[in-house]
């Protein structure tokens, strides 16, 4: 592999460092794994020859490409990237709600043309964003708005009022009746059965006209077809970082539809991200050969780290 975390060379490991058609052979005795392509599923193909494994790093906050019955059944620790994204991801979406605001789409439009349009747009003061996923993400994205003057709340597993960074949190399973509220809705949460396709037609449906759909979770939250018809037929728009299939393929009808942003999976992935995430490793490296506790274990039957209060 070409693309090597940067900075660890100085741990006591014994690194073999590899591809995903590699991983078999070099997965074979190895105690700990690094998972540096975060998007890789090669772990479930070569499950059976990973018999030494007691640890697997996920350079990521989702671990859906990673998890399958097997791992979830095993002893196998799995711990992720939590944190490492939040402020960069906060800070996308603070950008994508303003930009929104301002019209920023229509203004470059209008400069490659070299014409000179007079408009008034719209202030994000006191407007209201619904941020689904109450995690560490959905957090930081949850203090920026506020800071920037927007009135927010949570959507999560758990109803309460009252708390600090979202005011008052809905649940998300009912999302279909509280989703009118919103003039952004933030989709921060991770991928589950619970979760997958929650943004559905009649969902959408239910959205406010001009209701601003903001997606850096993970692309099959939402179902396209009814995201495409939606934005298609003037409903809704959407900024959107992640899809079902990625890289979005060059003929897919979201490059060229109607009120769509598309950025390439890259909300989080500010200068620096990789360095950061390898030190983030290297630090859990070190505590994992000291015999001290793991930060950020994933609960993987749930598919994330549980706050207590998502």
């Amino acid at each position: 592999m070409t693309d090597r975390p940067p900075g660890l060379g100085g741990l006591a490991v014994d690194f073999r460092y590899c591809d995903a058609d590699g991983l078999r052979d070099s997965v074979r005795g190895a105690r700990a794994l690094l998972l540096w392509d975060f998007f890789s599923t090669a772990v479930r193909d070569v499950w059976a020859d990973a018999g030494a494994l007691e640890w697997i790093h996920v350079t990521a906050a989702g671990v859906d490409t990673l998890l399958f019955d097997e791992l979830r059944d095993s002893a196998v620790v799995v711990t992720n990237a939590r944190g490492v994204f939040d402020r960069p991801i906060a800070e996308y979406v603070l950008g994508a709600v303003i930009a929104h605001a301002k019209d920023s789409m229509r203004s470059f439009d209008l400069q490659r043309a070299r014409q000179w349009q007079h408009r008034e747009t719209q202030s994000i003061l006191g407007a209201k964003a619904l941020v689904v996923g109450t995690g560490g993400i959905g957090r930081t994205i949850a203090r920026l708005l506020r800071a920037a003057g927007l009135e927010v709340r949570g959507a999560g597993r758990t109803v309460r009022s009252g708390d600090p960074d979202f005011g008052e949190v809905v649940a998300s399973s009912n999302l279909r009746d509280e989703i009118g509220w919103a003039d952004h809705v933030i989709l921060a949460a991770p991928l589950t059965d619970a979760t997958r396709h929650l943004v559905n037609n009649p969902v959408l449906a239910a959205m406010r006209p001009g209701t601003h759909l903001i997606n850096v979770a993970r692309g099959p939250i939402v179902d396209e077809t009814a995201l495409l018809a939606s934005v298609c037929a003037g409903h809704i728009a959407a900024t959107m970082d992640v899809f079902d299939r990625e890289p979005l393929p060059p003929d897919h009808p979201l490059w060229t539809a109607p009120n769509v942003t598309v950025t390439a999976h890259m909300s989080g992935d500010v200068i620096g991200w990789r360095d950061t995430l390898a030190a983030q490793f290297a630090d859990n490296a070190q505590r994992w050969l000291a015999g001290e506790p793991l930060l950020n274990i994933v609960d993987k039957k749930l598919g994330y780290i549980p706050t207590g209060d998502r």
